[in-house]
C-alpha cells in the first residue's frame, strides 16, 4: 500500500475519531436534527474509524505507549462500576465505546513517530468543524447566538456548545502559532487558521479556553525560548501587546471576562461549585469510592459536573482518578525530559491546555476531544522507530543464489 494512500487513510480515521467526540447535545440547529440521528452518525464514525485503522494495520503492529496503556487500564474500573447497571445499560454501551476508541488509538499508534503528522490532521479537522460554525452564524445569526446561551456563539448547523467551540478554536490557534514559530508553515496559511479562530473564540466568551490558550502558549514558547530566536521575538511582542491591551482596553476585557455575571455567580464558577459540593457530600459505598458508579453523561443530580476529576471520581472512582492523574504526569514528565524542539513545544501546549481545562470541563475519563489532544501529544513525544541496521557484507565470501532474494516471506 502506498505511503500517501496510507497517510490519507490514517488521516481519515483520525478525522472520524474527532467526529465521534463532537457529541449529540447542544443548541438548537437551523435544521432540526434528531438526537438519535446524531448519535448514529457519531457512533458510526467510530466504527468506521476502527475499521479503517484495522484495514491499514492488518498485522496489528503497534507502538509501545504508556498513554494508551493507561487508557486501557482505565477500562477496568469503568467495566467494574458499570457491570451492576446502577447507571443503566447506557453505562455498558459507553464502556464498549471507550474500548473501541482505545482500540483505534492502539492501531493508529503505529504511525506515532514524534513528527507533526497528527498535529496537521488535528488542525484540518477542527478547522472544518469551525468552518461549519461560521457558516451557521452567517446563515442564521439568531440561531448561532441565541438568548438561551446569553448571546454566546453556538453551532447552528451541528449542535455545539460555546465551550466546545472555544476549545476547538483555542487548540488550533495554539498549534498554528507554534507551527509558524517553528517555520513549518507560512504566514498566510497560519493567518487563515488563526484569525477566524480568534474571532470565533471571542464570540463564544469561553474563559477556560482563553486561559488555557494563553497559559499553554506561554509554557510552550518558554520551552523554545533558549533555542529559538523567533520564539523570543514572539514572546516579546506578545508581552508588549498584552500590556497595551490591559491599559487601553482593560474595562472592555473585564466585561468580556465577566459575561454580565454577578460577582457571586462568578465566584461560584457559574453554579459549578454547588454541584461539586453536593457530589462530594453524597454518601458512597466502598465499591463506589474505589470504582465509581459507572460511566454516565457526566452529570450529578441532573446538572453537569463540569470538572474532569470529579466526573472521573463519580463514574470511575479513586482508581480512575489515579489512572487519569498518571496519564497527565507521565506525558508531562516525558515532555520535560525531551530536548527542546517544536514537537515537544506542541506537546507541552496540549498537555497544559488539557490540565487547565480539566478544572471546569469534563472528559478526561471517557472518549472525548481531550483524550484526542493528549493522544496527539503522545504521538509528538514518541521516539522515532530505529531503522533496521544494514548487514555488513563479508568480503571474499560469495552470497548463495538462494540468499539473494530481496524479500523474505
Amino acid at each position: 500500500m502506498g505511503t500517501d494512500h496510507t497517510s490519507k487513510i490514517v488521516g481519515t480515521a483520525w478525522g472520524l475519531l474527532i467526529l465521534n467526540t463532537l457529541g449529540s447535545t447542544g443548541a438548537k440547529t437551523i435544521v432540526p436534527l434528531p438526537r438519535s440521528l446524531i448519535q448514529m452518525v457519531t457512533m458510526g464514525a467510530l466504527a468506521v474509524a476502527f475499521t479503517l485503522a484495522l484495514a491499514v494495520n492488518p498485522r496489528l503492529r503497534i507502538r509501545a505507549s504508556a498513554f494508551v496503556f493507561l487508557l486501557t487500564l482505565l477500562l477496568v474500573p469503568s467495566v467494574i462500576s458499570s457491570a451492576d447497571l446502577e447507571s443503566g445499560f447506557g453505562a455498558l454501551f459507553r464502556c464498549a465505546r471507550l474500548a473501541l476508541f482505545v482500540g483505534t488509538l492502539w492501531l493508529l499508534s503505529r504511525w506515532w513517530d514524534g513528527g507533526l503528522t497528527f498535529v496537521r490532521h488535528h488542525i484540518r479537522m477542527y478547522f472544518a468543524v469551525l468552518a461549519s460554525v461560521a457558516a451557521g452564524a452567517v446563515l442564521s445569526p439568531g440561531a448561532a447566538m441565541p438568548e438561551l446561551y446569553g448571546g454566546r456563539l453556538v453551532g447552528a448547523l451541528w449542535p455545539l456548545t460555546p465551550p466546545q467551540i472555544g476549545q476547538y478554536a483555542a487548540v488550533i490557534i495554539g498549534l498554528a502559532v507554534l507551527l509558524l514559530l517553528g517555520r513549518r508553515t507560512d504566514r498566510v496559511s497560519a493567518a487563515v487558521v488563526i484569525v477566524p479562530a480568534l474571532v470565533l473564540l471571542a464570540l463564544t466568551h469561553t474563559r477556560t479556553a482563553t486561559l488555557g490558550l494563553l497559559i499553554g502558549l506561554v509554557l510552550a514558547i518558554g520551552s523554545l525560548f533558549l533555542t529559538s530566536a523567533a520564539a523570543r521575538r514572539f514572546f516579546a511582542w506578545a508581552v508588549l501587546c498584552a500590556a497595551v491591551a490591559a491599559v487601553g482596553f482593560g474595562s472592555a476585557l473585564r466585561a468580556w471576562f465577566l459575561r454580565g455575571q454577578s460577582e457571586e455567580n462568578f465566584t461560584s464558577l457559574t453554579g459549578r461549585a454547588k454541584v461539586w459540593d453536593a457530589l462530594l457530600a453524597a454518601p458512597r459505598t466502598t465499591s463506589e469510592h474505589l470504582f465509581g458508579a459507572g460511566l454516565g453523561d457526566k452529570s450529578f443530580g441532573g446538572l453537569p459536573i463540569d470538572n474532569s476529576w470529579l466526573a472521573v471520581y463519580h463514574e470511575q472512582g479513586m482508581t480512575g482518578v489515579a489512572l487519569v492523574a498518571a496519564v497527565i504526569v507521565v506525558l508531562g514528565g516525558v515532555a520535560l525530559l525531551r530536548p527542546p524542539s517544536l514537537p515537544r513545544a506542541c506537546a507541552i501546549f496540549l498537555i497544559s491546555y488539557c490540565a487547565i481545562a480539566s478544572y471546569t470541563e469534563a472528559g478526561l475519563g471517557d472518549a472525548s476531544p481531550y483524550l484526542l489532544h493528549l493522544a496527539v501529544a503522545a504521538s509528538l513525544l514518541a521516539v522515532p522507530a530505529a531503522a533496521p541496521a544494514a548487514t555488513a557484507e563479508v568480503p571474499g565470501r560469495p552470497v548463495p543464489r538462494w540468499a539473494q532474494s530481496s524479500e523474505v516471506t
